[in-house]
């Protein structure tokens, strides 16, 4: 009877195995399962979604500025491509810093190159704000025609390209300014005129 008891008794060992063992399956079942799931959700809601055909070219739109002629007082076309989107107001923040970038036909732009686009927006009212950096002003040292063409380049670039503009209100430094170089009254909306451009 004695030698029965002893056989029955389990051993320390085989126990401490047997735990072990357990204890490695619910370690791998927990990585290999729901751990996993917690991380795939994380990563889902973090990190940017990548485009679906990898390498496709960045689409483009293309804006028509308006540059002065040496020739004559008129604005003249030239189109230039511009990444396109997300919003129209980036797009057109685009285009102004194309204008300011100069023609790549021997046209001159009217605003002086050391300009900044601060930002253009758009408003549901079909008026578009652009807000430009002080050295539209500062290093503007021109006449009446070419304040008035700087004024009309702007204005006409950004009716022109996109439809929902009709009327543009032009900003420096994010305030109301009264003219750029003394000629032409900043304090209103313009309305495009194409008149002003070269047939």
């Amino acid at each position: 009877m004695a030698n029965n008891k002893k056989a029955k008794k389990p051993k320390p060992a085989l126990v401490l195995g047997v735990l072990s063992v357990v204890l490695l399956v619910l370690v791998i079942i927990f990585f290999a399962g729901g751990g996993r799931e917690k991380v795939e959700r994380f990563i889902d809601a973090n990190v940017p979604k990548t485009p679906a055909v990898a390498g496709e070219p960045a689409a483009t739109k293309t804006v028509t500025l308006f540059f002065l002629d040496d020739d004559d007082d008129f604005l003249h076309r030239e189109t230039r491509q511009v990444a396109a989107g997300p919003t129209a107001a980036e797009e057109a923040e685009r285009a102004i810093a194309e204008l300011i970038k100069g023609s790549e036909k021997g046209l001159l732009s009217p605003l002086p190159p050391q300009t900044k686009v601060r930002q253009v927006f758009i408003g549901k009212d079909g008026v578009a704000t652009v807000d430009l950096s002080r050295e539209v002003a500062e290093k503007f040292s021109y006449g009446s025609t070419m304040e008035l063409a700087a004024v009309y380049a702007i204005v006409n670039t950004l009716a022109f390209n996109f439809k929902a503009v009709k009327k543009v209100v032009i900003l420096v430094e994010g305030a109301e300014k009264e003219t750029l170089g003394g000629h032409v009254d900043l304090t209103r909306a313009f309305l495009p005129d194409y008149s002003l451009v070269a047939r």
